[in-house]
């Protein structure tokens, strides 16, 4: 299943602090619909991600109905981008 969208960068100051993009309803709609058969355990789901020119492997979080796209450090400042800046996401679920 491949994915793309347009979403914001944001920040999470939970336990642990984390930038992430949100998947937005109806993709969220069509993993969850997956997630019983891609998923290795607490509904997280193993994706690959690009966003502008960096790809990387990570694993979507269910938060709230919708799925969390967690972007690194790495990614962000390869890509410049802050809290707030609006991204391109494509995702490859395997």
């Amino acid at each position: 299943m491949d994915i793309e969208f347009d979403g914001e960068i944001r920040f999470w100051r939970g336990p642990a602090p984390w930038f992430f993009v949100t998947v937005p309803a109806e993709q969220s709609r069509d993993l969850k619909a997956i997630s019983g058969l891609v998923t290795y355990g607490w509904g997280v789901i193993p994706v690959h991600v690009r966003v502008g020119k960096t790809e990387w492997k990570t694993s979507l979080f269910p938060k709230d109905g919708r799925y969390l796209v967690p972007i690194k450090a790495s990614v962000r400042k390869a890509e410049n981008l802050e809290e707030g800046d609006p991204v391109t996401v494509r995702l490859k679920v395997r």
